[in-house]
């Protein structure tokens, strides 16, 4: 038997948590970054949190920019955190859409939130506590995913997408953006 104590981590949505959801961002140019963002994973990392991100990306099906130049922002982005501190422990993408996408993308897939596979495929990879843990999402869908992964603390943004009363519902707590982790966590 395995005995070896459970890490917990922040699992970050990113267009409109980490980043201004400016609508499929593929470039360097275009990602700009919440404000606090780096201070605010600094400490979750403090608290002792891995971070990871997961993040849909249906604009790979959707043929509007490669697989390639995702992780080559990726790349970029981890590089902007590193630079001010911060590990990205790893990042977890969906490039499905069941609807809007082209073969092989085009398919009901286990990994776009809702639904929960990128989160479950992080608890797995790093021997994660999911109810130790925390999402931190713009979205509805992102709460779901963080429910059916069993993750113990649900919070919603107000950085990204127009929230309804029952998007608000799905959340444990909402906060005005990640910046917040300095005060709540």
């Amino acid at each position: 038997m395995n005995h070896t104590p459970l890490v917990k981590a922040a699992f970050l949505d990113r267009d409109g948590v980490i980043n201004v959801d400016h609508g499929y961002v593929s470039t360097a140019e275009q990602f700009e970054f919440i404000d606090g963002v780096f201070a605010a994973c600094r400490h979750l990392q403090q608290q002792g949190y891995l971070l990871i991100v997961v993040t849909n990306q249906s604009g790979i099906g959707r043929g509007y920019y490669s697989e390639a130049q995702f992780w080559q922002l990726t790349d970029w982005m981890k590089q902007q955190f590193a630079a001010n501190g911060v590990d990205i422990t790893d990042v977890f993408f969906c490039p499905h859409h069941p609807v809007n996408a082209q073969p092989p993308y085009q398919l009901e897939c286990n990994c776009r939130k809702p639904a929960p596979g990128m989160l479950l495929q992080g608890i797995e990879k790093y021997g994660i506590d999911a109810k130790q843990s925390l999402m931190l999402g713009d979205k509805k869908a992102d709460m779901q995913a963080a429910k059916a992964a069993g993750v113990g603390r649900k919070v919603l943004v107000l950085s990204g997408q127009s929230l309804s009363d029952a998007d608000k519902a799905s959340a444990d707590e909402i906060w005005p953006s990640i910046k917040a982790a300095l005060t709540q966590v």
